[in-house]
């Protein structure tokens, strides 16, 4: 990955494979390697994990401040609100 390129870490589990899934469909750029116990996500230039996206996924809302329950590590400046966790070097 390039170096403005932003990253998050996160454990398999049910819930996350779920948020990864709705990363992978509002950020087409995605970059997605899978490990036993993690999945990493890199993006060039920026990462969106939008609420609504994953609500739908998991068919319940989300809230973005779940999202540090399966978070190992991250890459990036944040910027959180309740609808969207946006990960930038801006």
């Amino acid at each position: 990955m390039s170096t403005n390129s932003v990253s998050i870490t996160l454990q398999n589990t049910d819930e996350a494979r779920s948020i990864i899934e709705a990363i992978a469909a509002d950020n087409p750029e995605v970059s997605i390697t899978r490990y036993p116990a993690m999945t990493k996500l890199d993006c060039p230039g920026q990462l969106s994990i939008n609420a609504g996206t994953v609500s739908e996924i998991i068919g319940r809302e989300w809230d973005p401040q779940e999202l540090h329950l399966s978070m190992i590590t991250l890459s990036g400046n944040i910027n959180e609100d309740d609808e969207l966790f946006e990960l930038s070097w801006n």
